[in-house]
């Protein structure tokens, strides 16, 4: 009995918890902008190929 009176206690005292802080969204960088392009030219890419493979004639 007294074991959970004292884990009562402390689990109730732990759960106390800060605010919460919103994460501030950063701009983009260069570098990023540059691979995101490369990687929709990528996909373009793979999409014309795969259509080319499975087209039929």
């Amino acid at each position: 009995m007294r074991f959970s009176v004292l884990l009562t206690i402390i689990a109730t005292t732990q759960a106390s918890a800060e605010s919460f802080d919103r994460p501030i969204p950063q701009a983009q960088s260069a570098t990023a902008e540059f691979w995101f392009g490369l990687a929709c030219i990528a996909l373009i890419g793979a999409l014309a190929a795969i259509h080319w493979l499975v087209a039929r004639r």
